[in-house]
């Protein structure tokens, strides 16, 4: 029987609540480690789509190295990390190169997942429009990467692949499974009264702006990220490939920019844990990311 897929993202509230998460330095903290439609379970009780420093610190690609703490989030029964790129900046949306990759997931946690996904959302992190890959067995019942579209409305959780978006493809569509070893551009731009998204430059449908009652057609804030559930920590789940960042051939965001935007393109990074994922190779548009979590899974 499928698990119920873990619902996501730490923001905010993160900073409210007073946790102090690992900012990535510059020179990367590297050092190894000893179904559509489907329902939002119990999550950590925050809004999702951002990853925010304590008290809203973060820290810029150009920034000097600093200390990072162990910053994993656990909270009603999962565990989150991550390593984020994210901007604050008024526009109309966002397009990023993502790697497609097939990560290791525990197999005795049937609950975890790993994904990498772009988000666009309000400056203050409540309205969000996702789009993305993830692997998760509890959502598509099998561990290769699939993409997936969500949102979120005044900061709550609605569904996977569902919930409002409108489909405009024969050949793309959410759940669909995405070719390991590719890279593809994911978009998210809002257009007329509709959030719509892309993969490879081919829109394949969107959220209506109904949904947010006609509230949210700029966004304030976008973030590409890794993440990495469980509902233990730490997880042996890898976030992308198992590389650290440093690796050269560690899983890859890069080709960041904002849609028609005066603001500069510059990527704020941190890290939730870089000991388990960390992120190198930085610049204002891409990142190195990923890493194999506490060590190689055990077979179940």
């Amino acid at each position: 029987m499928r698990q119920r897929p873990l619902r996501r993202h730490v923001l905010a509230a993160l900073a409210a609540a007073g946790l102090l998460l690992g900012i990535v330095p510059t020179a990367a903290a590297d050092a190894p480690s000893g179904r559509s439609g489907a329902a939002a379970p119990a999550r950590v009780s925050v809004p999702p789509g951002s990853v925010v420093v304590g008290r809203g610190r973060v820290a810029s690609a150009s920034a000097s190295a600093a200390a990072a703490a162990d910053g994993t989030v656990c909270n009603f029964g999962a565990c989150y990390d991550y390593v984020a790129g994210r901007q604050y900046a008024d526009a109309s949306g966002a397009a990023v190169k993502l790697k497609i990759v097939r990560p290791e997931l525990d197999p005795a946690d049937l609950s975890s997942h790993s994904l990498h996904e772009l988000a666009v959302e309000s400056a203050d992190g409540s309205q969000i429009v996702e789009v993305g890959w993830t692997a998760d067995r509890g959502l598509n019942g099998d561990a290769t990467p699939h993409l997936f579209v969500y949102h979120w409305v005044d900061g709550q959780p609605t569904c996977y692949n569902g919930c409002g978006f409108v489909s405009t493809s024969s050949t793309v569509r959410p759940a669909m499974t995405l070719p390991v070893g590719t890279q593809r551009t994911f978009q998210i731009n809002h257009v007329g009264t509709q959030w719509r998204l892309a993969l490879n430059g081919k829109v394949f449908g969107y959220f209506p702006d109904s949904l947010w009652g006609g509230r949210f057609s700029r966004l304030g804030l976008v973030q590409a990220f890794g993440e990495v559930a469980s509902t233990t920590a730490p997880t042996c789940s890898d976030m992308g490939n198992g590389q650290f960042g440093k690796s050269a051939s560690a899983s890859l965001i890069s080709g960041f920019k904002l849609l028609n935007s005066t603001t500069p393109v510059a990527f704020s990074m941190l890290a939730t844990t870089p000991r388990l994922y960390s992120a190198a190779n930085i610049t204002s548009t891409s990142f190195r990311l990923g890493g194999p979590g506490s060590g190689r899974c055990a077979a179940a």
